[in-house]
């Protein structure tokens, strides 16, 4: 059995523009490697698929590489989408 938990996921910019809101609240596996949940985010808003390549993905404000490193999460954490800005 694989326990879950809920966390919070927060779309910025762009993301949110994709994805139609600005945060929700999805349930995940407790551990899960970094590409498996940007897979269950990027399931629920399959638009997020264009910007996978250029987005800040962070989990309880600490930057992650959408690589296979394992992920621990807890209920209540928050995970951030962010695409570049771009400024001057």
């Amino acid at each position: 059995m694989v326990l879950r938990c809920q966390v919070e996921v927060l779309y910025f910019a762009k993301s949110a523009e994709i994805a139609g809101i600005r945060s929700e609240t999805i349930s995940v596996p407790r551990e899960i490697k970094a590409f498996q949940l940007w897979n269950e985010i990027e399931a629920r808003h399959p638009g997020l698929a264009d910007v996978r390549n250029q987005v800040i993905f962070a989990v309880r404000q600490e930057y992650v590489e959408l690589g296979d490193q394992l992920l621990q999460l807890q209920s209540g954490d928050e995970i951030a989408i962010i695409p570049p800005i771009s400024g001057g």
